[in-house]
């Protein structure tokens, strides 16, 4: 996606550029050709509102948004809101947050629960016209005379109640005068449909339960399958996209909607986003978050937006995945990869670059003036010339990786050893000439000499090195702490589980490495929470909300490619 909704309406932004067909763009060309709704465009995004939004979330949004923008229609956000129990207005507020970070602006903003008194005196119609019916059955009474896949269900003994008993139990189950689970209100369909969905769904049940927004002036709620197609069609939604598992629910969907005579919205499915080493249920990221396995709904391990915003990734960088994946009626899995290359490749254009050593090993220059301090000239951003360089304090004592140096170095490892000269990224050719190690044989420190002509990274007499490493000067580096994330899950597809066994199980025991002493360049000493950058060599990194005054903390987003860590685990070096 090119441009936001939001940006299009401000008039700030070209138009986007045509985008590849796909079989709901082809369906909405259709019906302007064949003048279906008037030439209008009308669709909504509708979660409801009992958890953070998630990356498959981002998928609807996009094309929910992005459809309505495309062909100069409109987009409502609608919290289909049935299900006082679960749902919070704190999911209200994040699910608002996350649509406009993700560069959306909606036109209308509603609730299914605006509509709770027009969706009662509908099922009151149904009721009148013969079509509904109150049902004493108990739930699991109903699931046994609904019958199997290969078994047509049976009527219930309440089924045939008159017009008249069927108001008046209605009446006073809105009173509130039976308790939860009852009495049901059910739609009078097809006990044999093969279609489970029509054999007399439940339209109502009783639930005295405190509401977000209506408080307790109901006690009786509506099913998603009576309430969703409604509020479509009230809004006048002339396309209704949703995920592939409410296919065998569009006869259902239309029935009502032909019943009532009301507003013919029409239901479109297409395949929703599965990606790898990833879980998109909200019940169990919930369950996550309850059980203190995350540290929340934003923790930068979630595929919640809320998490992958914190851990740094880019609303152009979601966009542009979405788009790329197109829709399609065929359920699959994205490699979690895909995702990470959108990311990377939004960030190498954007991120600033600066030098960072999350594993410190001390380098000495033994040449080098004791007292001096200088400063290089080092480029913000290579991909972007208006970026512009930025001064890098340079001194006798560094930091540098300790993966940066081998005793013993491996055959293709060209980094800094005994003997050999590397290449100080901004600064000086140097070569080591001697190590100090503690009392468990482990390197501590690395003596080197530099060759004060090779300043900014050349030798005038036109010698190469092989490699060349960052570094932090100790004199001026800032003490930060990083946060390493890997997947959350060990398995490619988590919901991979043996009988007895719960999806959590695959919970990845080292998805978080938390490294207390990084030295980072003085330039980060005060980031902005949220504040983007690549660390040199290591990989893209996000100013975390928990950074303070003189205490930075950053998140890993997404590593590099890295080459050589290939190489070395075929090598076998450590």
């Amino acid at each position: 996606m090119n441009t936001s909704t939001a940006e299009a309406k401000a008039g700030g932004s070209p138009a986007p550029e045509p985008r590849p067909s796909n079989f709901i763009r082809d369906i909405i060309l259709d019906d302007l050709k064949t003048n279906k709704y008037q030439g209008r465009v009308q669709t909504r995004f509708p979660p409801e509102p009992n958890g953070y939004l998630h990356i498959g979330h981002a998928k609807a949004i996009c094309l929910d948004f992005g459809l309505a923008d495309e062909f100069g229609g409109h987009t409502n956000l609608r919290f289909d809101d049935t299900n006082p129990e679960k749902e919070e207005t704190e999911y209200v507020e994040s699910i608002q947050e996350d649509v406009k970070w993700l560069g959306f602006h909606w036109d209308g903003l509603f609730y299914a629960s605006d509509y709770f008194d027009q969706l009662y005196e509908w099922a009151v119609k149904l009721i009148k016209d013969g079509k509904a019916y109150v049902d004493d059955l108990s739930a699991e009474e109903i699931r046994k005379y609904r019958g199997t896949l290969t078994e047509p269900g049976k009527d219930s003994p309440y089924r045939n109640r008159s017009v008249e008993e069927n108001l008046n139990l209605f009446e006073r189950m809105r009173a509130g005068e039976f308790p939860d689970g009852s009495r049901v209100l059910r739609a009078k369909i097809d006990m044999a449909s093969p279609n489970l969905n029509m054999r007399d769904p439940v339209m109502y049940r009783i639930l005295h339960a405190e509401h977000h927004r209506t408080g307790n002036k109901w006690c009786i709620y509506p099913m998603y399958d009576y309430a969703h197609g409604q509020s479509d069609s009230l809004e006048k939604v002339t396309h209704s996209m949703c995920t592939l598992e409410f296919e065998d629910h569009r006869p259902l969907y239309n029935w009502f909607i032909q019943q009532l005579g009301i507003f013919p919205t029409q239901q479109i499915e297409f395949d929703r986003l599965n990606l790898t080493h990833t879980l998109l249920s909200k019940r169990k990221l919930l369950q996550l978050v309850q059980e203190g396995r995350v540290r929340g709904w934003d923790d930068p391990r979630m595929p919640t937006l809320s998490g992958i915003r914190r851990r740094g990734y880019t609303p152009e960088a979601i966009r542009n995945f979405c788009a790329s994946i197109g829709v399609s009626k065929t359920t699959g899995s994205i490699e979690l990869a895909m995702l990470e290359h959108f990311v990377r490749e939004d960030l190498n254009q954007r991120a600033p670059r600066v030098m960072a050593v999350l594993r410190p090993l001390k380098v000495v220059i033994d040449n080098y003036p004791e007292n001096q301090a200088e400063e290089m000239d080092a480029v913000n951003n290579p991909e972007d010339a208006t970026a512009g360089t930025r001064k890098v304090p340079f001194s006798r004592v560094l930091y540098i990786e300790q993966d940066d140096f081998r005793e013993d170095p491996p055959k293709g490892y060209f980094r800094l050893s005994l003997g050999r000269e590397v290449r100080l990224r901004y600064g000086y050719f140097i070569t080591c000439k001697s190590i100090v190690k503690n009392d468990r044989s482990e390197v501590v420190e690395v003596h080197c000499t530099y060759d004060p002509a090779t300043r900014g990274g050349n030798a005038p007499d036109g010698r190469k090195v092989k490699s060349t490493i960052h570094w932090v000067s100790a004199a001026h580096g800032v003490d930060a702490e990083a946060r390493i994330y890997e997947n959350l899950f060990s398995k490619e597809n988590p919901s991979d589980v043996e009988e007895g066994r719960d999806v959590l199980d695959n919970l990845n025991p080292n998805s978080l490495e938390v490294i207390p002493n990084a030295k980072i360049e003085p330039s980060l000493a005060n980031p902005t929470a949220g504040s983007r950058y690549q660390f040199e060599r290591l990989g893209y990194f996000c100013a975390d909300p928990d950074t303070k005054p003189g205490k930075p903390v950053f998140n890993r987003t997404v590593a590099l490619k890295d080459t050589w860590a290939k190489v070395e685990k075929k090598h076998g070096a450590r």
